[in-house]
């Protein structure tokens, strides 16, 4: 009798985990999307900040036709929503007045630097980063980082986001007119957008 109910109170805890694992998981899922008219699988990763490979390889995209009504899953980010908005209030402080590619570009600069060896591995650790005494970032340094983020620089991170992992690998940018630093001036330019030069 004993070894019954051992083993009653033991298939008990067994369903009773798996309950608790299945609805764990089911809080844990990740965000669905309806398709609209128009929207591609650029356009949403966009939307929601998530890597366009990312998204095609969570919904088994073997080309990129969507249907209309189609539920996608949007897979979670990398990136908190905080790291989200730090990342945006460094790309309004460094590229104010500059063109919009150039607000997605220094966006990408900073997730480049997180999947570099060479930097830090988190979004505010590449920020926050110093160097020979130095932050690396001026608007660290001088406070303008604390200042919230516009909109156009907010959807550049976005799309820097969306982008990731399919640019040309920049790591620095630099305004050619200012800057004094001959290492920098070196290194192999990838792209100049405005007043920025971008180079790795």
């Amino acid at each position: 009798m004993n070894k019954l109910k051992k083993l009653v109170i033991a298939s008990g805890l067994i369903l009773s985990m798996s309950a608790f694992t299945l609805n764990g998981t089911t809080e844990a899922a990740t965000t669905t999307h309806k398709v609209q008219s128009g929207e591609t699988y650029w356009k949403i990763a966009t939307k929601f900040g998530v890597p366009v490979t990312n998204l095609m390889k969570a919904n088994n995209a073997t080309s990129s036709a969507l249907n209309v009504g189609q539920n996608l899953v949007i897979p979670n980010s990398t990136i908190t929503e905080a790291e989200k908005d730090l990342m945006a209030r460094l790309v309004h402080a460094e590229a104010v007045g500059e063109p919009y590619a150039g607000k997605v570009a220094v966006a990408t600069v900073i997730l480049n630097r997180v999947a570099s060896p060479d930097f830090p591995n988190s979004v505010r650790e590449v920020i926050y980063q110093i160097s020979n005494g130095h932050y690396a970032f001026t608007p660290v340094q001088n406070g303008q980082i604390n200042q919230p983020a516009d909109a156009a620089s907010k959807q550049a991170v976005n799309e820097a986001l969306a982008f990731r992992g399919q640019g040309k690998g920049s790591l620095f940018f630099y305004n050619p007119k200012t800057s004094s630093s001959n290492w920098i001036l070196s290194r192999e330019v990838t792209v100049t957008i405005g007043n920025h030069r971008f180079a790795k």
